[in-house]
């Protein structure tokens, strides 16, 4: 399986190797610059946990007037990674940490990625870019308090989703790290419900989409599993957002170009609307996150057990986003799923080229010196990282089909329930509701289109290439 990710990388133009010498590349020590010492404060992560390539570790304290200050401690990757090194010409030639299910190929050397870029809970004191942000009562912040800054920082508690979401939702043990770490979450997830019901009453899209991951045993694939969100998934998204919401409008305010991550309104809005009246919902004919989200809510709440099989359909028919350069001056295009009008990825540079980049821009900016990048090197990189992100999806989207079509290719002959998950040039797409399996229709697709549910016999499954292949019954 693993010499299959390899092949699927090569033939979708990623780079599986790090290039020789690399590593030996790397600076011993950061290079010397100013940076506030907050290693006594009680930072904690929380992330899957199995995950050692840790971007961000949080904080947050209440202020007198019931406003929650927090601050998002970012790695300072381009510390040890800086602009035009070996390690920098890698990372940006494939521009994502690649997660195959079955490898995962890291962006970045995982001495740095794993090791001295992470915010571990390993009693070694690290550098990170700090973004500081005010969120008050209404879930709205305080734009003039929003501060970004290079400090030492120390991770007090490297904690898991299903651990902490568990004991925020009042079951499970509570986090290790005792009574002040305790406190912190709960603090922390006050904020973070505040951004996201202000998220929602603006229109923020809440979706709950199926992404299936093989299941491995002595070798074998045995099932294929689906990670659900839970509430502190909730809490880490909503802070970040607010983050990466915070640095685009610092930049901006201070007349810095970035790279913005944008997604506009669906050029499939009608079938959108087809979709909802199906539910007896009549949206509006001009696009609307407010009206969608809405409707959304609506669903979830009378069908829980098929909401995953719309937020699909819906997901498909938004569209990705995509990155692109903006200027101080550039009107926004805005995120239509977050219901966001500026938003710039900047919480993960161990894994997301995008977020190194905006890592340099923020540095430099707080710094008071020129700009990392000129505005015709950011729109080079925003349109070749969108290229590479769009490569990655099909990367992942090929290996799930791998391992489905592993797990499938004894059952050939079978019917199962599906939803259509993709209508084009290249073919119909289904995906089945149990196993979570994708593959295309070869008979039977006419007058398909994306949320019909069908019935499918699977007819062929080749492995090797993850081809899995129905016929409507």
């Amino acid at each position: 399986m693993v010499a299959v990710a390899r092949r699927v990388l090569q033939e979708n133009g990623f780079e599986p190797d790090f290039p020789p010498g690399i590593e030996a590349s790397i600076p011993a020590t950061p290079a010397p610059e100013p940076a506030k010492d907050l290693r006594d404060l009680p930072w904690s992560s929380i992330d899957n946990s199995d995950s050692m390539d840790l971007d961000q570790i949080e904080y947050a304290e209440r202020l007198p007037d019931g406003s929650i200050r927090v601050l998002v401690g970012i790695a300072d990757v381009d510390a040890l990674a800086p602009k035009g090194s070996l390690v920098d010409q890698h990372a940006y030639a494939n521009t994502c940490t690649l997660y195959t299910g079955v490898h995962i190929f890291p962006m970045l050397p995982e001495v740095l990625s794993t090791n001295r870029t992470s915010l571990l809970e390993d009693g070694t004191p690290r550098l990170a870019v700090i973004t500081e942000y005010v969120v008050k009562s209404d879930g709205t912040l305080d734009e003039s308090k929003t501060a970004v800054y290079v400090a030492t920082v120390l991770n007090k508690a490297k904690l898991a989703y299903e651990s902490v979401g568990a004991w925020l939702d009042g079951h499970g043990d509570a986090p290790h790290g005792g009574a002040v770490i305790a406190d912190q979450l709960k603090l922390q997830d006050e904020a973070a419900s505040r951004l996201r019901e202000l998220r929602h009453e603006h229109g923020a899209l809440d979706f709950e989409t199926i992404e299936a991951q093989p299941v491995m045993k002595d070798g074998q694939i045995v099932d294929l599993q689906v990670l659900a969100k839970n509430r502190a998934r909730n809490l880490i998204e909503d802070l970040m957002i607010a983050a990466n919401g915070a640095t685009a409008r610092y930049l901006e305010t201070r007349g810095r170009s970035s790279i913005r991550r944008v997604v506009p309104k669906p050029k499939r809005w009608d079938r959108i609307v087809e979709l909802a009246a199906t539910f007896g919902t009549q949206l509006p004919q001009e696009a609307s996150s407010v009206a969608l989200s809405q409707f959304l809510a609506d669903r979830r709440k009378a069908d829980p057990t098929h909401f995953a099989d719309l937020s699909l359909s819906i997901v498909k028919l938004i569209g990705p986003g995509e990155y692109v350069l903006q200027r101080a001056n550039d009107p926004d295009t805005g995120h239509f799923g977050l219901a966001v009008t500026d938003y710039a990825h900047s919480t993960a540079p161990n894994r997301r080229y995008p977020d190194l980049v905006t890592q340099r821009l923020l540095k430099t900016c707080a710094a008071g010196k020129p700009a990392a990048y000129s505005d015709d090197e950011l729109a080079q990189i925003a349109q070749h990282c969108t290229e590479r992100e769009n490569g990655a999806r099909k990367v992942e989207r090929t290996m799930r089909k791998v391992a489905a079509a592993r797990l499938l290719s004894d059952h050939i002959g079978e019917t199962f329930d599906a939803i259509v998950t993709g209508v084009g040039e290249h073919g119909t797409f289904v995906r089945l509701l149990r196993p979570p399996a994708e593959g295309r229709v070869v008979r039977g697709e006419a007058g398909m289109d994306v949320g019909d549910k069908v019935h499918v016999k699977l007819v062929d499954t080749a492995p090797e290439r993850g081809f899995i292949d129905f016929v409507r019954v």
